[in-house]
């Protein structure tokens, strides 16, 4: 009696294998290969679709020079990097320890919104009748209580009643918009719904710029919050919660306590950076005074594994993606999607090399050898 044969396995050409851990060096590698081939391919595309690159190839190049020459082409253009940068750099300070947490806040741009409301109303009312460093304080304090407000509300929600908190920060974006919008109609009677700029409420210059007080600013703000989360107990807290809610309440943490003084704290970073937007930048508010960057910040702090001083790197990263995309529309006299299709197949690109930092791809017969290799070995 014979013994029925038994086919053989095939084993498949590429299999995955989620990686237990990755050398830093060996992911930030991997990051700049992924940098490198988004620039190649959209150099591609801009070959392709821009006349005068087709007319002359050589000049492929200065499609490329263009996304140094919208940051640091002039100095005018630095500062305005740096300017951005700090800004969108401090929205994503103020998600991070709520992320750390696995609190998904998705309201940063209605919080720092809010932020630059409190600080403007009370320019309004307040300008000009008490004195200027006394204005600057109280404004201070109105931006940190209105950002802090509008994030402990979903924080509440969450802690008492585990509501979602990704769609109630979501929403919260839209309500503090429409609450900007009848602010501007009763403080603006001609109907125009743009408030004129304020002539109190400016924050120094420092260094003869208007912009180096903003920028040491947000540069303490990533320090400290580096700090915070890492070195103190409450750092620790956040990321024990963040890890797994009943280990957390395992070893005796409060997580409705945790989660409510994080949404607070994530309040206040965003009402300061709303400050530094009401008070430092614009000295008035509209309904774009955000301008969509409460959701740049996101990716921000993600792609920095929320790590405040990676962050400063990845925040720069974006601002030079997007002053260059804008410098390549102003150059090549193209249309105005084309810089966004050029930043959007760069951030693809970074975006898609997480898979790869957090899976390996095996190889038909890297099975075999690793069984070779530890049969030798022995």
């Amino acid at each position: 009696m014979t013994a029925k044969h038994t086919p053989a396995v095939k084993e498949p050409l590429v299999h995955l294998s989620k990686r237990s851990t990755i050398h830093p060096l060996h992911a930030w590698a991997i990051r700049l290969i992924a940098v490198i081939l988004g620039l190649t391919v959209c150099g591609l595309v801009a070959f392709l679709l821009i006349e005068k690159l087709q007319a002359k190839p050589e000049k492929i190049w200065d499609f490329y020079y263009a996304f140094i020459k919208g940051s640091f082409d002039t100095p005018r253009k630095l500062w305005k990097f740096l300017k951005n940068l700090s800004i969108l750099l401090g929205i994503a300070l103020a998600l991070t320890p709520a992320f750390r947490m696995r609190f998904w806040n998705i309201g940063a741009e209605g919080q720092t919104l809010l932020g630059v409301l409190g600080a403007i109303a009370v320019d309004f009312y307040l300008g000009g009748k008490i004195p200027e460093w006394l204005l600057l304080i109280l404004m201070l304090l109105a931006a940190l209580f209105c950002g802090a407000l509008w994030a402990v509300i979903p924080a509440l929600f969450k802690a008492k009643w585990n509501t979602n908190e990704t769609l109630f920060t979501l929403m919260m974006n839209y309500v503090a918009t429409f609450l900007v919008a009848f602010f501007l109609e009763v403080w603006v009677t001609n109907g125009s719904g743009a408030l004129p700029k304020m002539k109190t409420g400016k924050l120094p210059t420092v260094g003869g710029n208007d912009y180096l007080l903003i920028i040491l600013i947000v540069l303490g703000m990533a320090i400290a919050l580096f700090i915070y989360l890492n070195y103190t107990k409450h750092g620790y807290e956040i990321s024990v919660v963040g890890e797994s809610e009943r280990t957390a309440r395992y070893v005796g943490i409060s997580v409705r306590k945790v989660i409510i003084r994080t949404m607070i704290l994530s309040g206040l970073l965003c009402g300061l950076t709303g400050y530094l937007i009401g008070a430092g930048l614009d000295q008035s508010i509209t309904t774009n005074s955000v301008g969509g960057q409460g959701f740049t910040a996101i990716m921000v702090s993600w792609l920095a594994k929320f790590n405040p001083l990676v962050m400063i790197l990845t925040a720069g990263l974006i601002q030079l993606l997007s002053q260059g995309a804008a410098q390549i529309s102003q150059d090549f006299n193209v249309s105005g999607a084309l810089p966004s299709v050029i930043t959007g197949i760069i951030l693809f690109f970074i975006i898609g090399c997480e898979f790869f930092i957090n899976y390996e791809l095996h190889f038909r017969g890297h099975a075999h050898r690793g069984k070779v290799e530890k049969e030798g070995v022995k």
